[in-house]
């Protein structure tokens, strides 16, 4: 008796000692940057939303557009930081007035933003905004700032596909 107890835990620790390899299907297969439709609840999707990541650069654009890195450029964290520095204050400081993706192009030393907004304030509202944003930013950023915006009088314009 006494042996083959042994006999197991020998065969015990020379299994648990073999590294094994255990292959099975995937069972959450999930995607990120797409949509799926949800029952009895329509989605409205805009152009960005739409096209699935992989279209990026055939049918639809880089969101953050970065130039300082191209020739020994020590600046790619410090960028990603910054982007979303600035995304972060400007859904803060235009709340719930963008209807679109924030743009950000870097060109050089300077930072152009772009995006599509509505059209509920009065204009005078709008431009102290506008120009509030582009000092504090430019203060910060230490280059200059520059917003470039359109305006639509309500948010269905910018339906692109309804799922």
């Amino acid at each position: 008796m006494l042996m083959v107890h042994m006999r197991s835990i020998l065969i015990n620790r020379d299994v648990l000692s073999r590294r094994c390899l255990h292959v099975s299907a995937v069972l959450n297969k999930t995607q990120a940057g797409r949509y799926r439709p949800k029952p009895k609840h329509p989605q409205p999707l805009t152009y960005e939303m739409a096209n699935p990541p992989h279209y990026i650069a055939a049918r639809k654009s880089w969101n953050s557009w970065n130039t300082s890195n191209l020739k020994d450029g020590n600046r790619p964290s410090e960028t990603a930081v910054e982007d979303m520095f600035i995304r972060n204050f400007i859904q803060g400081t235009w709340h719930r007035l963008f209807v679109s993706e924030v743009i950000i192009k870097r060109q050089h030393n300077i930072i152009r933003i772009a995006g599509i907004i509505l059209r509920n304030l009065p204009p005078n509202k709008i431009y102290f905004l506008l120009g509030y944003t582009e000092m504090l930013l430019s203060f910060w950023l230490h280059c200059p700032v520059k917003m470039e915006l359109v305006t639509t009088p309500n948010r269905e314009d910018v339906v692109y596909k309804v799922i």
